[in-house]
C-alpha cells in the first residue's frame, strides 16, 4: 500500500481495533458499522479512514456495508498526528454532570496519553457508584468521539476509577504535578519554574474536584514526591484546569 503523509484527510474515521498491517480488509465493530449506514448513510464504494487506537491509520474503500457489518477495503497508509514526546496521564479528580466528559474530551484532543479519574474526600461519588453508574463507559466514549475529531491514531486509556488514596499507591511516573491554589501552601511553586528543567519521560497531572484539594490530601502527595505546582494568582474552575495545565505543559516542552 503506498503512504499518505497528508493526516488531514478529509473523510469520516472510524475505530477498528482488529486492525492488522498485514491485512488487507478491515471488518467494523458493531457500534462503528451503525454509525456508518444509519448515520452517515455512507455505502459500498465511499471513501473512509479507519484507526487501530495504537497508532495507525488506513485510508480506506467500503467494500460491504451489510447493517451492523461494514467491512473496508485498506487502500493506502496515512501518517497520523504525532503525539507529544512526554506521556502524559492526567489523574482528574470526578466532576459533577457533564463536566466529566468535557474534561475527557479535551483531554484527548490536547494529547493526554491517559486518564485516571479518582474520588477524593470533596467528590460526591464512590468508586463502587461510578462504575453501577456505567459511567466509565460514557467517558470511553466520550474519548474515541474526540480521538475521531482530533485525528489522533492513538486512543487514549480512560482507566478504572480508583481512590485517591489508592492511587497515591501506583507505581509513579518520572515527574509527578498537582495542581493547586496559590494560597494552598508555601511551597506550591509556579508550573513556569519546570522551563529550565530535565524534559522528563512521562508525567502525572493530579487536578482536584470543584471544591479543591483538602489539607490532608496536597499533604499526603507532597510526602510522597508530588510536586505543588500553580498556574498563576487566579483560581481556575476545576473543569479548566486540566486544559491550561496540559497546553501549558506542551508549550514548555515544546509539544504546541
Amino acid at each position: 500500500m503506498q503512504r499518505v503523509y497528508n493526516p488531514c484527510v478529509s473523510v469520516h474515521r472510524f475505530f477498528a481495533p482488529s486492525l492488522d498491517l498485514g491485512d488487507e480488509t478491515v471488518v467494523l465493530p458493531r457500534e462503528e458499522s451503525e454509525h456508518l449506514t444509519r448515520v452517515l448513510r455512507l455505502t459500498t464504494g465511499d471513501t473512509v479512514a479507519v484507526f487501530d487506537g495504537r497508532g495507525h491509520e488506513f485510508l480506506g474503500r467500503i467494500v460491504g456495508a451489510e447493517g451492523r457489518k461494514v467491512r473496508v477495503q485498506l487502500t493506502s497508509r496515512i501518517e497520523p498526528a504525532a503525539e507529544p514526546s512526554v506521556s502524559l496521564t492526567l489523574a482528574q479528580a470526578v466532576l459533577k454532570g457533564e463536566r466529566m466528559d468535557d474534561v475527557v474530551r479535551d483531554a484527548v484532543m490536547l494529547g493526554a496519553a491517559a486518564i485516571h479519574p479518582i474520588v477524593t474526600r470533596r467528590v460526591d461519588t464512590t468508586v463502587a457508584a461510578l462504575m453501577k453508574g456505567a459511567r466509565l463507559e460514557r467517558w470511553r466514549r466520550v474519548a474515541l468521539a474526540s480521538s475521531k475529531q482530533s485525528r489522533r491514531a492513538i486512543l487514549p486509556e480512560v482507566r478504572t476509577p480508583l481512590r485517591f488514596e489508592d492511587f497515591l499507591n501506583e507505581p509513579p511516573a518520572a515527574l509527578r504535578l498537582m495542581l493547586v491554589e496559590p494560597s494552598i501552601s508555601a511551597t506550591a511553586e509556579s508550573i513556569g519554574a519546570l522551563r529550565d528543567e530535565t524534559v522528563p519521560h512521562d508525567v502525572t497531572v493530579f487536578v482536584g474536584p470543584e471544591g479543591g484539594w483538602t489539607e490532608e490530601e496536597w499533604t499526603a502527595a507532597r510526602d510522597r514526591g508530588v510536586r505543588l505546582v500553580t498556574l498563576g494568582q487566579r483560581t481556575l474552575r476545576a473543569d479548566a484546569v486540566p486544559v491550561a495545565a496540559i497546553s501549558v505543559l506542551q508549550f514548555l516542552w515544546n509539544d504546541l
